[in-house]
């Protein structure tokens, strides 16, 4: 619809009520000043009845009707009376101005004068002068009056003829208004409807009115556009249809192959990277980062990515929840738009890279957040409900592998597990117990020697009672290696534990510290860097003597282990040469093993410190 502003409605009404307006001024205007003029004329009647009884009065007095004179002085006093305070009943009042109070006042005192001398009595009657004067007084009061009756009646003439004018002027803009307002918006739609009539459904009616008429020209071009569109249209609405229809088939196509091959991965990192690739190309985005989280949801890390700026895959490997707009979907589980606010929001990566739109897609199964994928669009982009439903289905297909990879990795690491343990349990039925019983021997045989007894064959029994002993040590640490977990999902609980475990058999104080936020260790690392972590706390246990032991770990921007003692330390120059130390050589595979790089630095006596530094 139109503005409705100044419609048909208001326009007449305004245009009524203005000639009524000016109707009622005009009437007004002319009661006001006949008014005025037939007061002004019953002002100078009464003032010329004064001039006759002025030379009635004179009459009287000369001849002595007392009586009379009286009654004709009252009458006089009344006219003054009347002409001064005036009678709207009748009407009569004078057109006062400024001439007209100094006549009147002249009137009234030599009124006073007159009626003082007859009242006194001074003469017996009153002077032919004084009568003169005094009627010659109330004709120039007269005389003034008529002159103020003459402009009012002169402005009422010119008033009547000014409104002829108007009234003139008035009926030819209503004729106008009338033509253009109603004739003529009726007659251009008389001719649009006949052109209609005749076949041209493109007609348009163009009618530059903010009223009635303006509104039927809308719904006349928009009646007619519709029925162009269907009946000229139809062949554009099928292609529409038909390229609809397509669009779907073809997202329908790209599910089910996305569900073939995610069905098919039972690798992680390759399996977000597959689906990645093929859900940019199915969204048409820019970029696509899918990122996993912690069970708690407070960190999310880069798991793959398709057409991402390194300042993204560099910077944002870890991203912790509510810092960035990646990682909002904790707690919210829905698909979320956000467009970026260059001015305010600059110094963030993605804004950097120029993306101005990014979709956030919450990766769920069974109600649990897995992670979420994040689609980064160059331009301001939109989601629709259709869009929305199938982006949430490829995350449920992406769900439900990750998931598979998990369990299949937990069905891997059980077999493992199941074989340690099975290891560990040879172990202790077989080499355990016959170095136990080993022991016991040489115990007895140390009670069974006879003195005297050669110094040599006790360096020997010494000796081998410090072997077997050594050797037992070995193997319940390599039991208790065997059944160390290695599919815990954070290496921090798995130090934790090893720790307890170091103090309750070496009675040495242990601390671990944890700096950064960094990305999760692959299983297979994580298993060699415990190894790692325990042959250097079995060393410290066997050769230190140590008090403390400190394991500090730095997450970024890259990982960093460190395994510190306050022992006595060793010379590195002995270890390099003595190839008996097969935990150092062990140490150095396992590093080599995942990439790593192994350093020691010892001095005597001030303790050992080894690090082991991943690859970034």
């Amino acid at each position: 619809m139109m503005n409705r502003e100044f419609t048909l409605k208001k326009k007449l009404t305004f245009i009524g009520a203005a000639l009524l307006v000016l109707a009622m001024i005009s009437i007004s205007f002319t009661l006001w000043v006949t008014w005025k003029l037939e007061g002004g004329a019953a002002a100078i009647n009464e003032a010329g009845r004064m001039r006759m009884q002025t030379y009635q009065l004179a009459l009287l007095v000369s001849e002595g009707n007392k009586e009379a004179a009286s009654k004709l002085i009252h009458k006089f006093d009344d006219s003054i009376i009347a002409l001064k305070y005036g009678d709207p009943s009748r009407p009569l009042f004078v057109p006062w101005n400024k001439v007209n109070r100094n006549y009147f006042a002249s009137i009234s005192s030599q009124w006073n004068a007159i009626k003082s001398d007859l009242s006194a009595k001074k003469s017996e009657g009153v002077s032919v002068a004084q009568v003169d004067n005094f009627v010659s007084s109330i004709d120039r009061f007269v005389g003034s009056i008529e002159g103020e009756v003459d402009y009012w009646t002169n402005l009422l003439h010119l008033f009547q003829f000014a409104m002829l004018a108007t009234s003139l002027v008035a009926t030819l803009l209503i004729m106008y208004v009338g033509y253009s307002v109603i004739l003529d918006p009726v007659e251009k739609l008389r001719i649009g409807f006949e052109s209609v009539k005749s076949g041209k459904l493109n007609t348009r009616v163009k009618i530059d009115a903010q009223d009635e008429f303006g509104d039927l020209a809308a719904g006349f071009n928009s009646m007619t556009a519709t029925i162009s569109d269907l009946y000229g249209g139809l062949e554009a609405k099928v292609k529409e249809k038909t390229l609809h229809l397509q669009e779907r088939q073809n997202r329908l196509q790209a599910l089910y192959d996305l569900s073939s091959f995610v069905s098919r991965e039972d690798n992680l990192e390759r399996l977000a990277k597959g689906f990645s690739e093929r859900i940019m190309s199915l969204s048409k985005a820019s970029a696509i980062a899918i990122r996993w989280t912690d069970e708690a949801n407070r960190r999310y890390f880069l798991l793959s990515g398709a057409n991402l700026p390194k300042a993204i895959t560099h910077e944002e490997q870890c991203v912790v929840s509510g810092d960035c707009y990646c990682g909002q979907s904790t707690g919210l589980s829905e698909v979320q738009v956000v467009t970026f606010n260059p001015k305010t929001e600059a110094e963030r990566h993605c804004v950097r890279a120029g993306y101005k739109t990014l979709i956030t897609v919450p990766i769920l199964f069974q109600q649990d957040l897995l992670g979420e994928i994040d689609i980064f669009y160059s331009d301001e982009a939109d989601l629709d409900q259709d869009q929305k439903s199938l982006f949430e289905t490829l995350a449920h297909h992406l769900a439900g592998a990750m998931e598979a990879v998990r369990i299949k990795a937990m069905e891997k690491e059980a077999a493992i597990s199941e074989e340690r343990s099975l290891l560990a349990r040879e172990l202790h039925d077989s080499i355990a117990q016959s170095l136990a019983f080993l022991k016991m021997q040489v115990g007895m045989l140390k009670d069974e020697l006879v003195e005297p007894a050669t110094t040599k064959a006790k360096k020997i029994l010494g000796e081998l009672d410090e072997g077997l002993r050594e050797s037992y040590s070995d193997v319940r640490e390599l039991l208790l290696h065997f059944r160390t977990r290695t599919n815990t999902e954070d290496i921090e609980t798995a130090i934790r534990t090893t720790l307890q475990k170091f103090e309750h058999q070496s009675d040495i104080h242990s601390e671990l510290e944890i700096h950064g936020q960094g990305l999760p260790l692959a299983p297979d690392v994580q298993i060699q860097v415990m190894h790692v972590i325990q042959e250097a706390l079995s060393n410290i246990r066997k050769h230190s003597k140590a008090k403390n032991v400190k394991v500090i770990v730095n997450q970024s921007p890259q990982w960093v282990f460190q395994v510190i003692d306050d022992g006595i330390g060793f010379l590195l120059d002995e270890i390099s040469i003595d190839s008996t130390h097969v935990g150092m050589s062990i140490m150095k595979e396992r590093a080599m093993k995942i990439g790593a790089d192994l350093q020691v630095e010892a001095n005597t006596p001030a303790g050992t410190k080894v690090l082991l530094i991943l690859p970034a």
